[in-house]
């Protein structure tokens, strides 16, 4: 599914993605796919002792009891009462943000980042998370060193 589900005065809406970089794949960890199967089958099972049936394959991840979208401050507010459970002060919007610094923490490049976060350029990404990346260029003298031949100096 590639939309966005959105409060308006009129009640919930869904629509297409602010962008059309908001259309894109990505690939998940293996912990995440787990974590997902498993809340899956937590939700088929609940769902199965409501005697309300199983859900479409194409079903919201995170849907209400009977399968249509949730506010999306219902799902902030669920996460911030379990983030408050686990001893961690980070709201769920915060989590995106985790999720960049982490890419970044780990060396991953700046177009796999903004692919992954949805943004239109790479210029977005390092408007907001330039201050994140390393400013040491050790890895670019080993890269033409190593062009190079290996030459010592």
């Amino acid at each position: 599914m590639r939309e966005a589900v959105e409060e308006t005065k009129a009640g919930l809406r869904i629509k297409p993605p602010k962008s059309r970089a908001g259309v894109r794949d990505i690939t998940l960890s293996a912990i995440v796919i787990e974590v997902l199967r498993e809340h899956r089958r937590r939700q088929l099972e609940h769902r199965l002792m409501m005697g309300v049936g199983k859900l479409d394959n194409d079903a919201l991840v995170f849907p209400r009891w009977d399968g249509s979208p949730q506010w999306p401050n219902a799902v902030s507010a669920l996460w911030a009462t379990t983030a408050r459970e686990l001893g961690l002060s980070v709201s769920f919007h915060a989590l995106r943000h985790t999720h960049a610094s982490q890419l970044i923490d780990a060396g991953v490049d700046v177009v796999t980042i903004a692919s992954r976060l949805g943004h239109s350029s790479p210029a977005i990404t390092l408007q907001v998370y330039a201050h994140l990346f390393r400013k040491d260029d050790t890895k670019a003298a080993a890269a033409i060193n190593a062009a190079m031949g290996g030459l010592k100096s």
